[in-house]
């Protein structure tokens, strides 16, 4: 009888317990989509001074822009080389 009576408490201290520890869960309501508004695009203001300041700047770009290319073109030329070299020595130094 005194054993049941244990167990009983010890269930119901637990039950007790764990009632503490299950909080409820926050209800979060859910995100309407936001709703966009269609906004006038801009027109660009050109002026004569401006257009061509930006063609310059664009022509300035684009030779810049070669120039790397041509740099990265040569490094990479420079890297097949170093690549074929690799291969032959590993070629010579099965043989031998």
């Amino acid at each position: 009888m005194r054993r049941q009576l244990f167990f009983i408490s010890i269930f119901a201290t637990m039950s007790i317990f764990s009632a503490k520890a299950q909080s409820p869960a926050p209800v979060v309501p859910a995100l309407s989509p936001a709703v966009v508004s269609p906004t006038p695009k801009a027109v660009p203001v050109v002026d004569s001074v401006s257009l061509p300041l930006t063609i310059k700047m664009l022509q300035e770009m684009k030779a810049a822009n070669e120039e790397m290319l041509k740099k990265q073109e040569a490094a990479l030329q420079k890297l097949d080389e170093l690549q074929k070299a690799a291969d032959e020595i590993k070629v010579f130094t099965k043989r031998g």
